[in-house]
This record gives structure tokens, C-alpha cells and sequence, in this order.
């Protein structure tokens, strides 16, 4: 039905409406009253059709999708007839210098049952329409019943083609416990969802308390784990109300919502201040951090971006990314090894970049193990060429990638980072230049980290290989990982060593189980396997060692660590005799540096 019918339709069921409501009324108050004109009902009633048709006009009666009507729809009835019984009664007063109150009074309650019930009925219809069938339909534990919650009810029970079914509410909160929603028990708390899962059939779980963190996440997903049924959660209301999602465009629970703690929030101004129209170079562009660094940055707008990297396929791809999604900033792509000392000065003192980002790192353990040589070329010669660079042409701020493992490093690859952050910090103390490192704990999705790994055994059909039971490491995302990257940047003064607060570190084994779990398997399917501890691997992992630690937070989430570093004359005669060592005297002089436990004499 068109615009045009619908108002022509709605003008004559609401003529029909005032009309007979008034003689309607005075018809039912006639036997009891004396004195009443019918001249006078009829001048009322004409007034009362004209002063309704008006008010409906200025309150928008007509055009209004009254298959999805509310209160506040039945507040705008409200006022409409209030106005025109106002106005009919003020006619009846000027014609006969009085009001016949009663017969106006069930007039204006005629017409509020009347109108507001016609327009009711559409929603009563479009309601009954949308349970025509609903055996196909997914039955949907909602948990929360809060605005999130109920949001999303209406709209399930709303849709043109609805796929779900909300059959019952859970939530925390003792007052709501048995009450109904939207005609919807609150059957129970989230500790009640496996039994509630049972008891109606339940095919899903959606999660509709857009405000949680990830630590509610976690919880409530412990909750939901012995069901063994999809878990989901409801988009932000702030993507629903900008349309960028719809409210039942669900994402399924990710791995990183179960971290068990709320990402740092950072302060967007201070970066932006640093980044905005200016020259940005990231060595490792192409890198899982050094990629995610690239995109965060560019966020903020700067004048160019200089993107270098060793293999030419990664850089490629990131700057074929960024180039489709970012207008404004000039992308140059550097094919360039940071070990080539020529190449890395040459390539700084042409773009004179005011913040570099070094991302540029071997990082596997196990292989580093392996080729030590090849850690020591590249984690720390890499850095001081770079960090050289950085100090020699006057580049404002200089922020290193670190990581937990340079904490009492035992392996090749933690100890090359550990005195790569001494490299950093011994140049911080005679340097225009604002040094800084940050330290990770692992990151998820990383190129070589265990996210993939168990990814791709899991598509196999198992099993998923865990070092250790007992094995646990801190892990972070890597857009929360990128964004720390660039605060630290804001925050950088004297070479200082940046640590998140991570909150506890999470169990390998545990890890692997969720995502069995969140991959629509159980631990029967997908066996678990124990291999041992690799060469070089640690059983936990730190951030900072116990001379580190300093309680208070330079930023919210953020500790600045008090790492001291070899002195300068120490650290040249180190890295000046290293590499002329074999192997495995090259391992265990690197090990002994990194942990300040060298007598550099001998």
C-alpha cells in the first residue's frame, strides 16, 4: 500500500472514529441528562473532526509505521485527541456558554481506546505474523536482560525473516529473576545456562550486554562451555545506532575475547598530536606488528608513511592495502635490509622521518637457537644501524618493538632483544632523539605464533600440540599491541622500557581447548598432545624481572620498567668480539649479557 492509500485510509477510519464516538458518548449519557442540544453535539462533533484532522497532520498520525509502534507512539494519540476534545469543548462553551463535561470526557476515552486500539491492531498483526512458523526457527538463550538484551529480542521477534527465536533471558541481576521482557521469562542467572539450555531445547546463545569487557566475556563463556552450542555476541549499541552493523548481525566469540581482562585504552590525542602531518617510517612494515602499526597509523593522517622491509611480497601486499584505504598520505614502499648499515642511513637521511618505528625483528625461538649468528646480526646490529640513523639525523622519537622474552632471557632470540634494548638505551642518554621499547607478551594471529598453529590442526582433524601443561604466556592482540606501539611513542623520554599490564597469563593447554571449543568441536574430536619443551623455551614467561618492577602507572595499563642496561664502553667490547665466537660460545656470552652477568675482561 502506497503513501497516498495509507493516509486516505487512516483519514476515513479516523473520521468514522470521532464521529460516532461523540454520539456514542452522548447516546450512553442520555437517559440521565436533560438540557443537551442535539444541535450543539452536532456543531461538536464537526469541530471535534476538523480540530482531530488538524492535530493529527502536526503529530504526524498518518505516516507513521504503526506495525512497530510503542508507548510513545499511544503518547502522540494521547496528545492529538486530548487538543481536539479541548478544542470541540471550548466550541460547545462559545455556542451555548456551557460544556457538557461528561458526554466530552467518555468522547476523549472513546477515542483514545478507539484510535489508539486501531493503530494497536497493526502491531498485533505484525507480531502474529512474524510466529506464523516457528519450528524452523534457531531457540535463542538471550543473556541480559538489560536495554542490549531487550533490543535484541524485538528485533528477533520483529524481522521480516527471522532465523532465531529468543526463548528465555538470563542475567545477574537478582531484581529482574522471574519477571518477563517483552512477554520473555527471566528464568535464571548466567551460573543457571546449562540447566536452561536443557530444560528448552535451546540451539544457541547469544550474549547482549554490548558494555562487557572481556573479562565478563570469559566468565560468562565458562558458563556456556559445558553446552557445547555456538556462543555469540550482540554488536555495540554505538555500531547498531550508526548503522554500521544491524542488531542481529551477531560475531561469533573470538579467541582474544577470552583473554580475561579489557584492552588498554589510550589517549588518541597525544597520539594524534605526534603523528598528524608528519613523516612516519616503520622498519618490518610488512610484519604482523609492523603491518597493524602501518594501518593504526595512518588513522591519524600522516604526511607520508615510509614502509621498509626486507621481502619484497610482504611490502607489497601492506602497501597495496594501505594505498586502497588511506587518502592523503604519501605511501613509499623501501625494499631494505636493516642489517645494511649504507642502506638504512641513506634511506633516513633522504625522508628525515619525526617518529620511526622499529619492528624489524627475527622472533622465533627455536630457529634462533639454531642460527644465533643470524640473531645477533639482525636483532642487534639491525637495531643500532637503525637506531644510529635515528640519532644521527635528529628523527624526534624512536620506538623499538621488544618483547616478555628479554625478561632473564635462557634463549638466543629473548637475549638479542634484551641487548638490543640496551643498545637503545645506552644511545637515549647522549640523544636529541626520544628513545623508547616496548615489551609484548605474545600476540595473537602473529605470523609463527600458536593461534595458527592450532588453527591449521584442528582443520586437520587433529591433534593440537601443546609444549606443556603447565606452560602459560601473556598474550595481547595485535591492534592493542600496535596502539601501545604508539603511545609509547607520546610517552618516550630517556630510553625507557614500556610494559603493558597484561593482566595474568593464560594456561597454553587452556587456550588450545577454547579453541577446539569456538572451532564447533569437543576435546573427544580433537585430542589434545603433550611434546615437551623446545630448545630454548621458557615454562612462563616475564615482563619484568623483580629489580624491574615499579608499581605506579606512567599511563593507565602502562609500567615503566627499571631495565639496567651494560654501560656503553661495557656494551661496545661485547658486541666488538661476539661475532668473531661460535656458536655455542656466541650463545652463552649473549645469554650472560642479557642478564647482566658478564665480565666483559675475560
Amino acid at each position: 500500500m502506497n503513501y497516498r492509500m495509507r493516509y486516505m485510509l487512516f483519514f476515513i477510519i479516523d473520521s468514522c472514529i470521532v464521529l460516532s464516538a461523540i454520539y456514542m458518548s452522548y447516546w450512553l449519557l442520555h437517559p440521565t441528562i436533560n438540557g443537551y442540544s442535539d444541535k450543539v453535539i452536532l456543531v461538536s462533533a464537526v469541530t471535534l473532526l476538523i480540530s482531530h484532522h488538524i492535530a493529527a497532520y502536526f503529530f504526524h498520525l498518518y505516516d507513521r509505521i504503526w506495525s512497530f509502534a510503542s508507548v510513545r507512539e499511544l503518547l502522540t494519540i494521547a496528545y492529538a485527541v486530548t487538543i481536539s476534545v479541548a478544542t470541540a469543548s471550548g466550541m460547545q462553551y462559545i455556542i451555548k456558554n456551557d460544556v457538557y463535561f461528561r458526554v466530552m470526557v467518555i468522547t476523549w476515552m472513546l477515542h483514545i481506546i478507539m484510535i489508539g486500539g486501531s493503530r494497536f491492531l497493526l502491531r498485533v498483526l505484525n507480531d502474529r505474523e512474524s510466529f506464523r512458523n516457528t519450528s524452523n526457527l534457531k531457540r535463542v538463550l538471550v543473556v541480559g536482560a538489560g536495554q542490549g538484551g531487550t533490543m535484541l529480542a524485538k528485533n528477533l521477534l520483529t524481522a521480516q525473516n527471522p532465523d532465531r527465536l529468543p526463548i528465555v533471558f538470563v542475567d545477574d541481576d537478582i531484581s529482574k529473576q522471574q519477571l518477563k521482557v517483552i512477554n520473555i521469562t527471566v528464568a535464571g542467572t548466567t551460573k543457571d545456562i546449562p540447566k536452561l539450555v536443557a530444560k528448552h531445547g535451546i540451539d544457541e546463545i547469544i550474549i547482549a550486554i554490548p558494555s562487557l569487557g572481556r573479562i565478563g566475556i570469559k566468565s560468562i563463556y565458562e558458563d556456556c562451555s559445558e553446552t557445547n552450542l555456538p556462543v555469540k555476541i550482540m554488536p555495540s549499541i554505538e555500531d547498531v545506532m550508526t548503522g554500521k552493523v544491524a542488531v542481529n548481525e551477531m560475531k561469533e566469540v573470538q579467541i582474544e575475547d577470552l583473554l580475561g581482562r579489557d584492552e588498554v585504552k589510550l589517549d588518541m590525542v597525544a597520539i594524534s598530536n605526534k603523528l598528524t602531518d608528519k613523516v612516519i617510517l616503520v622498519s618490518g612494515a610488512g610484519g604482523s606488528i609492523g603491518s597493524e602499526i602501518c594501518r593504526q597509523v595512518t588513522n591519524f593522517k600522516p604526511k607520508k608513511l615510509i614502509l621498509v622491509g626486507h621481502g619484497e611480497n610482504s611490502i607489497y601486499t601492506i602497501h597495496m592495502e594501505l594505498q586502497q584505504r588511506s587518502f592523503g598520505t604519501d605511501m613509499i614502499p623501501i625494499i631494505a635490509d636493516i642489517q645494511d648499515r649504507a642502506r638504512i642511513f641513506e634511506v633516513i637521511e633522504q625522508y628525515k622521518p619525526d617518529v620511526i618505528y622499529h619492528a624489524a625483528a627475527h622472533k622465533h625461538v627455536p630457529l634462533m637457537e639454531d642460527n644465533p649468528r643470524e640473531a645477533v646480526k639482525n636483532n642487534i646490529f639491525g637495531t643500532k644501524n637503525i637506531a644510529e640513523a635515528a640519532h644521527e639525523f635528529d628523527v624526534k622519537n624512536f620506538v623499538m618493538i621488544s618483547t616478555d622474552k628479554a625478561v632473564n632471557p635462557p634463549n638466543v632470540m629473548g637475549a638479542t632483544k634484551r641487548i638490543a634494548e640496551m643498545v637503545v638505551q645506552n644511545l637515549a642518554k647522549n640523544s636529541q632523539t626520544k628513545f623508547a621499547a616496548v615489551r609484548f607478551g605474545n600476540v595473537l594471529g602473529s605470523r609463527g605464533s600458536v593461534i595458527p598453529l592450532f588453527k591449521k590442526q584442528i582443520a586437520a582433524g587433529g591433534p593440537v600440540t601443546v609444549t606443556h601443561p603447565d606452560m602459560t604466556r601473556y598474550f595481547m592482540t595485535i591492534p592493542e599491541a600496535s596502539r601501545l606501539v604508539l603511545q609509547a611513542g607520546t610517552l618516550a623520554g630517556n630510553g625507557e622500557i614500556f610494559v603493558l599490564d597484561m593482566g595474568k597469563p593464560v594456561k597454553i593447554v587452556d587456550l588450545a581447548k577454547n579453541l577446539i571449543q569456538l572451532s564447533g568441536f569437543t576435546e573427544e574430536e580433537i585430542k589434545i598432545e603433550f611434546t615437551g619443551l623446545r630448545p630454548g623455551e621458557k615454562m612462563y614467561e616475564e615482563l619484568l624481572n623483580k629489580e624491574e618492577i615499579q608499581e605506579e602507572h606512567v599511563f593507565p595499563g602502562i609500567h615503566i620498567g627499571k631495565a639496567v642496561p651494560l654501560n656503553n664502553n661495557e656494551l661496545i667490547e661485547v658486541l666488538d668480539s661476539i661475532m668473531r665466537l661460535n656458536n655455542e660460545k656466541m650463545q652463552k656470552l649473549l645469554i650472560n649479557v642479557a642478564n647482566n652477568k658478564i665480565e666483559t675482561k675475560k
